[in-house]
């Protein structure tokens, strides 16, 4: 895999479009919840237009988490910072992989569950909302840590491409 210095323009595009998205499936749930909870019932639901878009953006993001991994694999991301300790490092890989699975993962269920009525995977899905949200403050809190503790700028290469 390669080393480069930073990221390229499209793998930074892919993860703000991705947080974004997320963070819109967190705020705007409430409908694909309710709608759930009247199909566990047996019950019919009115259609809104936040159900679509709730499946719809999972989808979308399952599809932007495939390419970001593609080109992480083919254009592969900067090394960590020089002043990082080891156990970082390693937390740092384990964090990033384990977003792509973890946001992989619900979007696989929220399908499974939606389009499968498939109980467990709605389970699974709800673990993983967790689990992400884990991951997520995990992730922001290493910003302001890597900027004062470790002071270097590692938030940068997420904002300005690879000169």
């Amino acid at each position: 895999m390669n080393e480069p210095r930073g990221y390229s323009p499209t793998q930074i595009v892919l993860h703000w479009a991705v947080a974004v998205l997320v963070a819109g499936q967190y705020l705007f749930n409430d409908a694909i919840s309710r709608a759930w909870g009247l199909v566990r019932q047996g019950q019919a639901f009115a259609f809104e237009p936040l159900i679509l878009a709730h499946i719809a953006v999972g989808g979308l993001i399952l599809v932007l988490v495939a390419w970001r991994v593609l080109l992480r694999l083919r254009h592969g991301a900067p090394p960590p910072p020089e002043n990082e300790p080891g156990p970082l490092k390693v937390v740092s890989q384990v964090a990033h992989w384990s977003f792509y699975a973890v946001l992989a993962a619900l979007s696989i269920s929220g399908l499974a569950a939606w389009f499968g009525a498939i109980h467990g995977a709605a389970l699974a899905h709800n673990v993983l909302k967790v689990a992400l949200l884990a991951l997520i403050v995990l992730h922001m809190l290493a910003v302001p840590f890597h900027h004062i503790v470790l002071k270097n700028n590692v938030m940068a290469r997420m904002l300005r491409p690879a000169g």
